[in-house]
């Protein structure tokens, strides 16, 4: 005798949809996603203070990466570049493509390569480049990230008779930044921050890296000195 194909019995199936539901539908009500968001930071401050970034302004160089994420680098100071404006209208701010477009006319190629090959090998900018980047850039202060991780995942967290209705999607991404003082050659502040996010989903969507890194940007520019020298 051929195998029956086997089928659910609707006394079954309609209690369990039944007590899904609300789930679902709250899920719905919300715009399709729950996000959870963790963070961990320190940071420190050894000269600086609002009145400082005010009158002398601050520009980005290069993100610096040990994650294989290197196409990210851009995006990175970009979202920094576009928080600090924001939040920091008073601020003169210098966006990456500014001050490599300065150095490029200024034919820094050279030097601005080696700075970071002994960047990799000491932890130090050499301190003659770097009153040149000011110059250039008309920017005292010189900020630089360092994307020290990220990661993606996704994990189900409910599911009927195969059917996907839940996913937890997950990113996590460590930036640590550091202010230089391009004219002392000295680290006037630096903070390191780590941001796990996540989201309860029924779409294909995940965390993306903006989403991670916008939210770190905002943490790091709330702890910026505002009216004081803040520790």
């Amino acid at each position: 005798m051929a195998a029956q194909p086997y089928r659910f019995s609707a006394g079954i199936v309609q209690p369990v949809v039944r007590a899904l539901l609300p789930a679902i539908a709250c899920i719905l009500l919300l715009g399709g996603c729950i996000y959870s968001v963790y963070t961990t930071h320190e940071y420190r401050n050894f000269a600086l203070t609002i009145e400082d970034l005010r009158n002398h302004g601050i520009a980005f160089i290069t993100p610096s990466s040990i994650t294989g994420q290197e196409e990210d680098r851009e995006a990175l100071a970009l979202t920094f570049a576009q928080v600090l404006r924001e939040r920091r209208p008073d601020m003169p701010v210098v966006t990456l493509p500014e001050t490599l477009g300065a150095l490029n006319r200024a034919d820094m190629l050279a030097d601005y390569k080696a700075m970071y090959e002994d960047y990799a090998d000491t932890g130090i900018f050499s301190r003659a480049v770097l009153k040149q980047i000011s110059d250039l850039t008309g920017s005292r202060y010189l900020a630089q990230l360092k994307l020290s991780g990220f990661g993606q995942g996704s994990s189900q967290r409910l599911g009927v008779f195969g059917l996907r209705l839940l996913e937890t999607k997950r990113a996590n991404l460590r930036i640590f930044l550091q202010i230089w003082d391009g004219q002392a050659g000295e680290i006037a502040w630096e903070g390191y921050e780590e941001v796990i996010m996540s989201s309860e989903t029924f779409t294909e969507k995940g965390v993306m890296f903006y989403d991670v890194a916008r939210t770190i940007a905002e943490g790091m520019v709330a702890k910026i000195p505002k009216n004081q020298l803040d520790m």
